[in-house]
């Protein structure tokens, strides 16, 4: 059956709250936001036609918008890994790669980003004939032509990810720190946790640490604390992806295990998405979303996107569902900003620039009323 049999229409897409103008215009900065899963739905349709892809479910970008993120909220893991297809089989050529990169960072600019990492597996766009290298100078090079268009209002910078379940993460942290110098600033590991221990890539991980080079890893989110304490007591991550299910070791009463006393006294950054977890189950909706418990007892909490395409969100939305869920104003807003550059993967001097120069001005004149 051909999958737009039973597309929904546009009405169908989930109400969300209108974006006040002062979140809009606030500095963001974005950690954990996936390029394959934030394409325009319109380049989409525009570069299947061109590479002869006749898969996608609808060629209307705005319905294949709705079937983008119905897909996500449909509970259906099969469904959900179907839309990475959908994107991945658009994204093999160098064009198609820059093209992508650089309305990834004209996006982000848009929505008031001033510093993004965004991530990508460079093992999953080579059926088009190109080498590992091409691929990430491709997305290099349009990050770079992102930041020109922009004026420079955003940085952007590449984080290479491995697949938990292929054998080419060693492969990628090699390919990581050989493009470390032109835009590509750390490492990470992603795909299905269940029956894919982050420990089962302990090489890359080692590789990466006698390198001297920064990675992130996937943990927390699908499965619980076990997950996150390998993640960074076993395999050494500085930063965890989602990393929500570490709520497992604090009572109910706030006191933390002695894992969740380690990453929070260590700052360990939690790259918490919140409209992901709502679509797989981490969280039950935005009011009961740990972020606010996380944030009050200390914990260096980061707001990410994960997939703006697929979760149908943009950074100016995930900072409306949290001031709508806990009345979070600017100073909160600042205060994650800050605790994301902080945690940015860049070098020191750059982060306390974007931090003085930009985010605190930033905030500083912001108007709510």
């Amino acid at each position: 059956m051909h999958l737009s049999d039973n597309l929904p229409s546009a009405t169908a897409s989930p109400a969300t709250s209108p974006v006040a103008e002062w979140i809009r215009r606030a500095p963001k900065a974005v950690l954990h936001d996936h390029l394959d899963g934030g394409l325009r739905p319109a380049t989409i349709v525009e570069l299947a036609r061109a590479c002869g892809y006749t898969a996608l479910p609808t060629e209307d970008p705005a319905a294949l918008a709705v079937w983008f993120r119905n897909a996500a909220d449909s509970g259906s893991l099969e469904r959900y890994l179907e839309t990475f297809a959908h994107t991945c089989a658009v994204m093999q050529t160098r064009a198609a790669l820059f093209r992508i990169a650089t309305e990834c960072a004209e996006d982000l600019a848009a929505d008031g980003v001033v510093y993004a990492e965004i991530r990508y597996a460079p093992e999953q766009h080579l059926e088009g004939g190109l080498s590992l290298d091409e691929v990430v100078e491709a997305v290099n090079d349009g990050f770079r032509e992102g930041e020109r268009r922009t004026d420079g209002r955003i940085t952007v910078r590449a984080l290479l990810t491995g697949m938990r379940h292929t054998d080419r993460s060693l492969e990628i942290a090699r390919l990581t720190v050989a493009h470390r110098e032109n835009g590509v600033a750390g490492f990470d590991i992603a795909g299905g946790e269940i029956g894919n221990p982050p420990a089962r890539h302990l090489p890359a991980f080692q590789y990466l640490k006698r390198n001297n080079c920064h990675f992130t890893i996937h943990a927390g989110e699908a499965v619980g604390a076990e997950s996150i304490h390998e993640a960074v007591q076993v395999c050494g991550a500085e930063r965890v992806g989602h990393g929500v299910r570490i709520t497992d070791d604090i009572a109910e009463d706030g006191t933390l295990g002695h894992l969740a006393a380690y990453v929070r006294d260590n700052r360990v950054a939690l790259e918490v998405c919140p409209t992901s977890n709502l679509q797989t189950g981490a969280a039950k909706d935005y009011a009961s979303h740990p972020i606010e418990e996380l944030r009050r007892l200390g914990f260096r909490v980061t707001l990410n996107t994960d997939n703006r395409l697929v979760s149908g969100t943009t950074m100016s939305e995930e900072f409306q569902h949290m001031a709508d869920a806990f009345g979070y104003g600017p100073e909160v807003f600042e205060e994650f900003t800050v605790a994301a550059l902080d945690a940015a993967f860049l070098p020191l001097p750059e982060r306390r620039r974007l931090i003085d120069e930009v985010v605190r001005p930033g905030y500083a004149g912001l108007v709510t009323a």
